[in-house]
């Protein structure tokens, strides 16, 4: 253990949280920031692509290394049973590994909305700060965070949000773009979260919860005409529609 308890303190937390997954092994890799964020990055990607294996190159650009220090992380995690690994096929999480992902993303998804709700900061800031904060709070303030907030299912941007046994919700959305002419639709999820997005679909009143109906779709200009409620009529590109997650309403 570090000095400042550091190796104790991840150490601690992995192990329970794979003794909840029924994974009996005792797993030799330390729940570092890294392997976090490799398992958190790696469960997302998967979800773009269910059943597939994630390729290694597009593994190395999402966490911004070079393949042969992502293959090194891959081998590692996948010797502690973390993921399952297949040389020049690409890599895909265990169960033990996809629940640690899904803890992972508990933490970071109530940190964000514990950010905007209480903190007031802006839905197009909290990210980055959530990228930090995830990987130093502690479960028992985790859980006290979870408790005020009245167990929220979805962070900010619609993200679901897992409970605290692992679970996590599937509820059937489609996109904005492929939305039913003049049938109002109700926005569930925003899939881009860069600040510039989430600062253009704030102006737009394209959020969470709004209620949107699409009047015309041009195929020519490849674009949508939109109105969400309380907002004037505007035109959105396909490409930008198909950002935002929908169920009819």
């Amino acid at each position: 253990m570090s000095s400042d308890g550091t190796k104790e303190f991840f150490t601690r937390r992995f192990f329970a949280h794979v003794h909840y997954g029924s994974n009996s092994r005792i797993i030799a890799v330390m729940a570092t920031k890294t392997v976090e964020n490799y398992l958190k990055h790696l469960y997302e990607a998967q979800q773009s692509a269910p059943g597939q294996l994630v390729a290694m190159g597009k593994l190395a650009e999402i966490m911004g290394v070079v393949a042969g220090t992502a293959t090194t992380m891959v081998r590692a995690l996948a010797d502690s049973g973390l993921v399952v690994y297949e040389p020049r096929e690409g890599v895909k999480l265990t169960s033990g590994g996809e629940q640690l992902a899904l803890h992972v993303l508990r933490r970071h998804r109530l940190v964000e909305s514990f950010l905007v709700e209480v903190l007031g900061m802006d839905w197009a800031e909290v990210h980055p700060e959530a990228e930090e904060l995830e990987h130093a709070i502690s479960d028992k303030v985790l859980e006290k965070i979870d408790a005020f907030l009245k167990h929220p299912s979805a962070d900010p941007h619609g993200d679901p949000i897992p409970n605290a046994k692992g679970h996590i919700a599937n509820d059937a959305m489609h996109k904005l773009s492929e939305a039913k002419i003049g049938v109002k639709s109700q926005i569930v999820r925003v899939t881009d979260q860069r600040p510039d997005f989430l600062k253009f679909a704030n102006d737009k009143g394209l959020a969470p919860k709004v209620l949107v109906i699409v009047k015309e779709r041009d195929l020519q200009a490849d674009a949508l005409t939109v109105e969400p409620e309380n907002k004037p009529v505007f035109t959105l590109s396909t490409a930008a529609a198909s950002k935002f997650l929908v169920k009819d309403a």
